[in-house]
């Protein structure tokens, strides 16, 4: 609290993992390992659930084209989860990057923004804030809450029709939301195909979802999340569930340096056991030298 005297920062994560964490633990009194694989793996976006109906409320008073009001109907009768084959995720997550462009593009430098840590909680804030009345003086200076939001949705179709074609059913969450496990000598071009042997691969959830996925936004490319999921029940601790990615193995020429790849994406857990042969034609041998 606040007696507490030293500075620990003035930047934190934004709170919707933790808040859906507790949603789904508050749900029902009595959890399986099924139930908590599928909380790992949960790909509810609270931030959306909380943002969507502002940008709708927002956006109802202004004049749409056929297009906007497109992207509208899919955001109206979108679920809030980050599905990677859905469209409403990719518009809403391109949404976001636009405010940001609004607010900041032409009246803060490159250089700037790149030392704006916690930029995504300030804009979080500043439309909390502009929604219940209170304007702050970037929004203000940008026309007021509802043309940011018009002008960033209209941003956004340009944006993804200039890169996925003009047909909105076909734009997906994947096209821009992508799992690649890059070994370090990949990044010399000439090793690249040597070191990679597996193309990335779209992935549902997002920074904000408790499956944590966060993105490159430049790149699509996701570079942070869990490198190990793990689930057991405590009343047998002689068995759990496991999700290593890319897999066990940091030798790229090992058959286990990568066989979780796709195990990643779909949330396919690995039994380990104390007691039990996982399979019976295999024996490890350790012999004393």
């Amino acid at each position: 609290d606040d007696s507490y005297p030293y500075h620990i920062s003035n930047v934190w994560a934004q709170p919707y993992r933790q808040q859906r964490i507790l949603e789904v633990l508050n749900s029902k009194e009595t959890f399986t390992v099924e139930d908590m694989k599928n909380l790992q793996m949960d790909i509810k976006n609270l931030q959306a659930e909380e943002f969507v109906p502002i940008f709708l409320e927002h956006l109802s008073n202004q004049p749409l084209s056929k297009e906007e009001q497109e992207a509208v109907n899919l955001l109206k009768n979108w679920d809030f989860e980050d599905d990677q084959a859905d469209t409403a995720p990719l518009i809403f997550q391109t949404m976001l990057l636009e405010i940001s462009d609004v607010l900041f593009g032409e009246k803060v430098s490159d250089e700037m923004i790149d030392l704006f840590e916690g930029k995504n909680q300030v804009i979080d804030e500043l439309i909390r804030r502009a929604n219940e009345g209170q304007e702050g003086p970037w929004i203000e200076n940008s026309g007021g809450l509802s043309k940011v939001i018009h002008e960033a949705l209209k941003q956004t179709i340009e944006t993804l029709s200039e890169r996925y074609g003009d047909n909105m059913s076909k734009w997906q969450w994947g096209d821009e939301h992508q799992l690649q496990f890059s070994h370090p000598l990949s990044r010399v071009s000439p090793l690249q195909h040597i070191f990679n042997s597996k193309d990335a691969m779209p992935v549902s959830g997002s920074a904000v979802t408790v499956q944590a996925a966060r993105r490159n936004d430049e790149t699509g490319i996701v570079n942070h999340g869990a490198s190990w999921r793990y689930v057991i029940d405590t009343s047998n601790t002689t068995k759990a569930y496991h999700i290593v990615g890319p897999g066990q193995s940091g030798h790229f020429k090992s058959e286990w340096y990568n066989n979780q790849f796709e195990d990643w994406v779909t949330g396919d857990y690995h039994l380990t056991t104390l007691n039990e042969p996982i399979n019976e034609d295999q024996t490890l041998t350790l012999t004393p030298n």
